[in-house]
């Protein structure tokens, strides 16, 4: 490789490599589904559907941003998918071969019943903030202002197009709305009181009545009754009704795939069951769309749910998608209902050839969940946006001309006219987000940071103080924070959130619902990097609006790796000269070197060459599967680093291990010990327990992990994996992300030729389908119109 320096790996590497994979440490348990025998790929129309976990290059794979990585994908990350063990018959997946915990391991069995946990409260307060975001949404006097482009129930809006039509009412008649009441703003004199919002108790489990009728129902069918939990989870107390009424809601079930919801239908149904029932229509225009949402989609064109209707070979995929939006199964945007209309009506057959044809208009489909929270999340930011800046009497030019860089000064000085501010950079610019918290802090506001991860958290508190540093999932669950107001609000003035590109639009539009009126909000992040594991591009969307004052940092990351870093995200992958061996090449020939030499680093070149010890060198590589994916190569060094007989549930003491607290969120740990409650971690010096039901499902050891989980952490040394059978995982924002988790050191251990170099100069990050960005330019006043 000609574009980055070819230096030699520090240490002489050993000869006689041998293949890694099978290294005698079990595979950790995959949460997929495998139909009929196939690798689990996705039927999915333009890459909607999420990459599944097949050997051989997933995870993070070529058109899977954003899929999942250890729970990091949509649905239930408590739940092992289901696996199908015959044609069309959904199966649970099969345990992984760690086997369960022994007498002092952490499956073990107590009976004392555990406090919630921080995932259980996060969890609580994200259905109770949901409520709330309903209940707003239900005080609207009408559909959603035409130029927002939401459409409301889908019956309201087929007879609204109808009457329309008709001349029974004129148009404008139907998008006339009320805007949403708004909180009051803090009054500064009087500081709302701080109290920690208390959890709500997790969702009550079906009763055994409930869940007998349910398993009766799926045996009818020929799917193992073990999925009843599940089942129940995602159709209510009513499940069996809702089965036998209709078989293919078995779809709802995150990982059930189409064809065995097909023979599961054929079995209850018998002669009843075709292609064309409408039943089947709907509920495969349901799951196409919660596919996509898996690849950051939050809808579809109405052309690529069709093409995806025509290949599960539903015979009238017009009618198909009709009928979905009439039962309210998905909402249109645009004019999607006049667009399903193939036949031209006596109007336009009359029409004169020479008009000029209108300009077409893109019809989306999406769920209702989707829609619901980019728009809430589009109006909690324009609340923000728009509202007068509160005159708190604060120094805000003294602070900007205590800051500690020009770029810092000028973030300052946006914040201090501002209720909505974005600021971008890299690494170095965290500094600077950072400076608004410390200085809003020291003029007497209520001011707080928030990061994506506990790694990055640990990195905040540094520069603002421990007592101003959270994660965003603790914020919004209580654990952590200020607390919350009489209202309900977080009590907070300034609020800098770093990572955004994190954000996924769910979770967006929860933060921004509790921010109180009158509290300064800064989106912050390296839009270069991955996005996030759930639905939406919310950083990015909001970039895009060009509807709020936004600063870009001129705070080049420093030394080499910085060069290097920066120049992939320009496209360009440039020699970069490493006097200290900070960037360093391993040319490998095959998988099976790759991980001999990945083993060879972390065990000894590094620590020993750089002085980087094991502990604080990470590999990075594109997917789970593969013969140099993270389960060979966590399985290799292992048997290098910590051999052991995997006395708690498959984990040793001292084994590192990767715990996926909510999909798109991993934290990485060491193994401590076991005990009724669960297997007890150390953090970065934090104490975090797994609960013992989620071991087998959310842990997953993590030497190695995905350059999606590394996201919003960083190491002193960075070992990246790219073998030659890597390319098609390969992206500029992958190659970003992962080189950019080092801090002091990067080994490439690099087998792709030139794919590499082509990657960061042709292939950028998949599209995503989102609406956020012209609702938000439908609500912010731009300062174009000002």
């Amino acid at each position: 490789m000609t574009a980055l320096p070819p230096g030699t790996a520090p240490g002489t590497p050993a000869e006689g490599v041998a293949d890694a994979e099978g290294a005698g440490v079990p595979e950790e348990a995959e949460a997929t589904v495998e139909a009929d025998g196939s690798d689990g790929a996705a039927d999915t129309p333009e890459g909607a559907g999420g990459a599944e976990d097949a050997e051989g290059g997933d995870g993070d794979s070529a058109g899977a941003e954003g899929s999942a990585e250890d729970g990091g994908g949509r649905g239930d990350a408590d739940e092992a998918a289901p696996s199908a063990e015959g044609a069309g018959s959904p199966a649970p997946a099969a345990e992984g071969d760690e086997g369960g915990a022994g007498d002092d391991g952490a499956a073990a069995a107590g009976d004392g019943s555990a406090a919630l946990s921080e995932a259980q409260a996060e969890l609580a307060a994200q259905r109770e903030l949901r409520a709330r975001i309903e209940a707003r949404k239900a005080e609207k006097e009408g559909p959603v202002a035409a130029g927002t482009k939401l459409s409301g129930q889908a019956a309201d809006l087929l007879a609204a197009v109808r009457a329309v039509e008709s001349g029974e009412k004129p148009g404008a008649s139907f998008f006339a709305s009320a805007p949403a009441p708004r909180r009051p703003a803090p009054v500064p004199d009087a500081p709302a009181p701080v109290r920690t919002q208390a959890p709500q108790p997790a969702r009550v489990a079906a009763g055994p009545e409930a869940l007998a009728a349910v398993r009766a129902v799926l045996s009818g069918g020929g799917a193992p009754d073990s999925l009843a939990p599940q089942v129940t989870d995602a159709l209510g107390e009513q499940a069996a009704d809702v089965l036998r009424t209709d078989p293919w809601q078995l779809l709802a079930v995150p990982g059930v795939r189409p064809e065995q919801a097909d023979g599961f239908a054929r079995a209850l149904l018998g002669a009843e069951c075709g292609p064309d029932d409408p039943r089947r229509a709907a509920a495969l225009v349901a799951w196409t769309l919660e596919r996509a949402s898996v690849q950051g989609h939050t809808a579809l064109p109405i052309a690529a749910v069709k093409a995806a209707l025509a290949e599960r070979s539903v015979p009238d995929v017009d009618e198909a998608v009709r009928h979905a939006i009439t039962e309210g199964v998905v909402l249109v945007f645009e004019d999607g209902v006049a667009a399903l209309d193939t036949e031209p009506t006596g109007a336009e057959e009359d029409a004169p050839e020479e008009e000029e044809e209108a300009a077409p208009v893109e019809v989306l489909l999406g769920l209702d969940r989707f829609a619901l929270a980019e728009e809430s999340l589009a109006d909690g930011l324009a609340r923000l946006a728009n509202a007068p800046v509160k005159d708190d009497g604060s120094d805000w030019a003294q602070a900007a001309a205590a800051a500690p860089s020009p770029s810092a000064a000028e973030l300052i000085r946006a914040v201090a006219g501002n209720g909505l501010v974005t600021h971008s950079g890299g690494e170095a610019a965290r500094a600077e987000s950072a400076a608004v918290v410390s200085a809003a802090h020291a003029l007497g506001l209520r001011a707080a940071a928030a990061a994506h991860t506990r790694d990055g958290r640990r990195r905040l508190a540094a520069a603002v103080g421990a007592e101003r540093a959270f994660t965003v999932a603790a914020l919004l669950s209580g654990a952590e924070g200020p607390g919350r107001d009489e209202d309900g609000a977080l009590a907070l003035d300034v609020l800098v959130v770093q990572d955004a590109p994190q954000l996924d639009v769910e979770g967006a539009a929860m933060l921004v619902e509790s921010l109180p009126d009158g509290c300064r909000l800064v989106l912050g992040g390296d839009p270069e990097v991955l996005g996030s594991a759930g639905a939406g591009r919310v950083f990015a969307d909001v970039l895009a609006a060009r509807a709020v004052p936004h600063v870009a940092s001129r705070t080049p990351d420093p030394g080499p790796l910085g060069e290097l870093v920066s120049g992939i995200g320009a496209g360009e992958l440039g020699q970069v000269e490493a006097p200290g061996k900070e960037v360093v090449i391993v040319p490998v020939r095959d998988a099976g070197e790759a991980v001999h030499r990945c083993v060879q680093l972390v065990a000894d070149s590094v620590p020993r060459a750089i002085g980087v010890p094991t502990e604080q060198t990470q590999v990075i590589t594109v997917g789970h599967g593969g013969s140099a994916g993270t389960r060979a190569l966590n399985a290799a060094l292992k048997q290098r680093l910590n051999p052991g007989p995997g006395r708690f549930a498959g984990f040793d003491p001292g084994d590192r291990v990767a715990y996926a607290e909510a999909p798109g969120r991993t934290s990485v740990g060491v193994v401590g010990s076991a005990g009724p409650d669960g297997l007890h971690l150390d953090c970065g010096g934090e104490p975090l327990v797994v609960p013992k039901e989620r071991v087998e499902s959310a842990l997953r050891h993590g030497w190695a992990l995905t350059a999606h989980q590394a996201a919003g952490m960083r190491w002193p040394a960075v070992v990246a994996v790219l073998p030659g059978d890597a390319a098609q995982g390969l992206s500029r924002s992958w190659v970003y992300t992962a080189f950019g988790r080092a801090e002091r050191h990067l080994s490439v251990v690099h087998g792709l030729d030139q794919a590499l170099p082509r990657a960061v100069a042709e292939v950028p990050a998949p599209a995503r389908t989102t609406r956020l960005t012209p609702l938000l330019t439908a609500l912010l006043r731009t300062p174009e119109a000002e």
